[in-house]
């Protein structure tokens, strides 16, 4: 149970005073989805460190900061500045928010195959009803979740995606969410969806990133349903400000023969938590639930995942790298669950942190719950440093000192990004990988001017 704090009063007047510009405002079943959700939260309050799964990770800039909900007046950023894995792809659709608002002239969904369609929240609601309700808040749950119980009182955006029965996309989808310039903290609340029917294929990136200086708050929620049969690729890029808490809680249902593949990358914000929970409840159905992180000066990261095999004959392949310099910090809370009837699960779980600095920190917990007696589970996890024996053989080939040490990095998260499946995102994670190395972003590493040039030989 969690404790209330100090702040709780805060949020529960903001949803009073925003409640009536809120989309679906009026309409009773969404009315009453959001009441649960403030009454969940009003009960819990903000998790505390006397929550097990929040002992490592403290909210202190909720408790610190009085952030205003973001409105239609907030978050002023130019075209030219909006991050993209894809810049030179005019035939990428995507969808954009900017703190929370919906910006259409931002927004590109002209090259959207048949059978797949995208709305923001207030776009569903208008397209079809019927099946927005059935789907929203049935995969995330708000009990014991008091920031998701948030997230669905205060839900003012969002992209949601339908992708109907055996269609196939073959271009990724992305959507991005940027926190702009603003007068004062903000908060906003995103609230995604995304339906796979059954036989569909399809890659989605979510991208959050900050633009602007000063303090900000992203409480983000997504529900994905992977009916049977189908196969969805998520990957997700968090790069927000030093000054943003980035709080991202991903919910995923997976049915017979169907397939989730996941790779989040973080690299920024004072303080970010990636929440991935994911039920195999069809057989024959995978999960692969994959991660890297680099993170610099006193930035937090916190990766906490739940797997739940609910059936037989399912399996998951989870691999999280991170890379720690000056005085960051992270957490990596990994847990496989298999359950009585879940018999010949195949579950491995992997967690390995490269520190830079010796003022740098992990907390690792890896966890197995097992209650069937025939399947085969494994999990693992390391910390250690650059290996010097390779960092020597690349200097006596002339390379200098400081690239050695990038390319090192740059091969260490190398074994997480080569999870994933997609090539072009992976190639094009792989380049954001060097870049954030090239420009010292997370590597605390000073490149001389004057150094040598290398040479391979």
């Amino acid at each position: 149970m969690t404790i209330m704090n100090s702040n709780t009063d805060t949020f529960l007047s903001d949803y009073e005073a925003v409640y009536p510009g809120l989309p679906g405002s009026g309409v009773k079943w969404l009315d009453s989805i959001r009441r649960c959700g403030m009454e969940e939260f009003r009960a819990q309050g903000l998790p505390t460190g006397r929550t097990e799964d929040w002992k490592y990770t403290r909210l202190r800039s909720l408790e610190d900061t009085i952030f205003r909900p973001a409105t239609l007046e907030d978050g002023e950023v130019d075209v030219n500045q909006l991050p993209t894995l894809f810049s030179g792809d005019s035939m990428v659709p995507r969808i954009v928010f900017v703190n929370g608002c919906l910006k259409t002239e931002f927004s590109c969904m002209d090259n959207l195959p048949d059978g797949v369609t995208v709305d923001s929240l207030r776009g569903a609601m208008d397209r079809d009803p019927e099946w927005f309700a059935s789907h929203l808040g049935q995969v995330g749950c708000i009990d014991g979740n008091p920031l998701v119980a948030l997230n669905t009182a205060m839900m003012n955006s969002g992209a949601v995606v339908r992708v109907h029965k055996d269609t196939a996309v073959e271009k990724p989808i992305e959507m991005i969410f940027v926190a702009g310039l603003t007068n004062g903290p903000v908060a906003y609340y995103p609230r995604n969806l995304i339906v796979m029917d059954e036989g569909a294929d399809a890659t989605f990136i979510q991208h959050h990133t900050g633009l602007g200086g000063g303090p900000y708050f992203v409480n983000s929620v997504t529900e994905i349903e992977v009916s049977g049969n189908a196969r969805l690729r998520h990957y997700s890029v968090q790069n927000e400000n030093v000054e943003a808490t980035h709080l991202a809680s991903i919910h995923v249902r997976v049915g017979c023969d169907a397939t989730y593949e996941a790779f989040c990358m973080s690299t920024g914000g004072r303080l970010s938590r990636n929440e991935s929970f994911v039920r195999l409840e069809g057989s024959g159905g995978h999960c692969g639930l994959n991660g890297a992180y680099m993170m610099r000066g006193k930035e937090h990261c916190d990766n906490t995942t739940l797997i739940e095999h609910m059936v037989p004959y399912t399996s998951c392949r989870e691999v999280f790298k991170g890379v720690l310099d000056d005085e960051s910090r992270s957490v990596f809370q990994g847990k496989i669950t298999v359950h009585k009837d879940a018999q010949k699960t195949d579950g491995r779980m992997l967690s390995k942190t490269l520190l830079l600095s010796d003022r740098a920190e992990i907390d690792t917990k890896p966890e197995l719950e097992i209650y069937a007696d025939d399947v085969k589970c494994a999990h693992g996890a390391t910390t250690g440093q650059l290996n010097t024996e390779a960092l020597f053989y690349l200097r006596s080939r002339g390379i200098p000192d400081a690239l050695a040490r990038s390319l090192l990095v740059e091969s260490f998260i190398a074994e997480a990004i080569e999870e994933i499946s997609h090539l072009d995102v992976r190639a094009a994670m792989t380049g954001l990988v060097a870049s954030q190395s090239s420009n010292r972003r997370c590597l605390g590493i000073e490149i001389s001017e004057k150094s040598e040039g290398y040479k391979f030989e």
